[in-house]
């Protein structure tokens, strides 16, 4: 195991990580040696997730939670410190992003995208943080968005509260350190499942350096990166990997 990424002994919580790339970061993170809390709204989803972990010689908790509602939230973590007493690193990955112009947005669906993208991260952020700053320390890595800084016609909602999770992270950066990092995550476009909804052409390029949207595989060294001892000099940093699309920061 190569000592940078070596994740041996640590435990990690990753929401929505049944599918897409918190997925692909839970197998990650299972394969470099840590027992993974696998988090999201369909707990069978969760399970068989839990299985392959299991598979790869790793403790593995299954758990059920509307990550944007703060009562679910608590007791997530109430069930993550009662099986492993103790959460190292903390993904913040649940998200959605709904597109329709911002003039027939309602209530309800506004509420919903800012609770699953910043309210919930938030919640999960500053008790699991504090949580680490009274214990041994910690990570945190919140998974923002490209178009937190960059204009995205039609998901309004969902940018601002990606750019409010932006400002999240350098804040609890400042408050939780030197125990914990914080430091968030920001994909550019990625063929997962959500670009099953995309045309052919969108799928087929992107309009940044690489000309190309990027394979879920390659958020893995990123996330690798922001979880272990690679990044021990890493706080409050905005880590982007979308090929380089023509964004200001």
């Amino acid at each position: 195991m190569d000592p940078y990424f070596d994740l041996t002994g640590k435990i990690a919580l990753v929401t929505g990580g049944s599918r897409g790339m918190g997925y692909l970061m839970v197998k990650a993170f299972a394969e470099r040696g840590a027992d993974v809390i696998i988090a999201s709204r369909k707990l069978d989803a969760c399970e068989a997730v839990a299985e392959e972990v299991r598979a790869l010689g790793r403790r593995a908790l299954a758990v059920s939670v509307h990550a944007a509602k703060w009562d679910s939230i608590d007791a997530l973590i109430e069930q993550a410190y009662a099986e492993f007493d103790r959460v190292d690193i903390l993904v913040n990955n649940a998200g959605m992003s709904p597109a329709m112009p911002s003039h027939e947005v309602t209530e309800a669906l506004f509420d919903s995208v800012v609770g699953l993208n910043f309210k919930g991260p938030f919640r999960l952020a500053s008790q699991i943080g504090k949580r680490m700053l009274d214990g041994d320390g910690g990570v945190i890595i919140n998974v923002s968005s490209t178009g937190s800084v960059m204009p995205l016609p039609n998901v309004v909602p969902y940018g601002s509260a990606k750019a409010a999770l932006n400002a999240m992270t350098r804040s609890l950066a400042a408050e939780y350190g030197p125990k914990v990092r914080v430091n968030t995550l920001c994909p550019g476009p990625f063929l997962t499942d959500i670009a099953d909804a995309w045309s052919q052409e969108q799928r087929a390029t992107a309009n940044n350096a690489l000309g190309r949207n990027g394979n879920p595989e390659e958020i893995i060294t990123a996330a690798l990166f922001l979880a272990s001892p690679a990044s021990s000099f890493t706080n409050g940093a905005f880590i982007r990997v979308d090929g380089g699309l023509p964004v200001s920061v």
